[in-house]
């Protein structure tokens, strides 16, 4: 589940990492591969577990492994992943009059660390998020563009930070709340 845990497997595992692992079971119980009582039984165990081994070993045969890099090439139209899907640690934007939305809301994050590396022309980048996301927009390069975040507010422990690098030229970044 944690990309950490194949490489750092002894390591102590954080509030943050603890979290991550509920979340993910908990989706997983939502669409149907965990039961009631394995889910309370991982539950315990995530909540408990020390390492980030033990993390790991609670999600390893319910959600398939993440790609290292997510690549999104929009050409026009538009681009939405949302859903239970697997944040990867680095995502490569590549935009030309598209808009793409990424939603968080649901999404099992696997990291604490996004990196979003946008290279984007006449085009919107949403990003919906909760409270626990924190967006830092500083490694962006901006002609004409403009970045309206909500998590300007620096987070304690944040569940996931997502940094945005790259160029904008005639674009938009949009972080928003889900709706209710």
């Amino acid at each position: 589940m944690l990309a950490m845990s194949d490489d750092l497997p002894d390591l102590r595992a954080s509030h943050g990492d603890r979290d991550r692992v509920v979340d993910a079971l908990r989706i997983a119980a939502g669409d149907g591969r965990l039961d009631a009582e394995e889910l309370d039984t991982r539950l315990e165990r995530a909540l408990s577990a020390r390492t980030l081994g033990e993390l790991a070993g609670l999600t390893a045969d319910l959600v398939p492994v993440a790609p290292d890099v997510l690549v999104v090439e929009q050409g026009g139209g538009k681009y939405v992943k949302e859903g239970p899907w697997r944040v990867p640690a680095r995502i490569r934007l590549r935009t030309q009059h598209g808009r793409v939305t990424l939603d968080f809301t649901r999404a099992v994050i696997t990291a604490s660390v996004l990196r979003i590396d946008a290279e984007m022309v006449h085009s919107k980048l949403f990003i919906v998020g909760s409270p626990g996301i924190v967006v830092d927009a500083d490694g962006l390069n901006r002609t004409y563009s403009k970045v309206k975040l909500l998590s300007k507010d620096a987070v304690a422990d944040p569940l996931l930070r997502i940094e945005l690098v790259g160029t904008l030229v005639h674009a938009k970044i949009i972080e928003q709340r889900p709706r209710r």
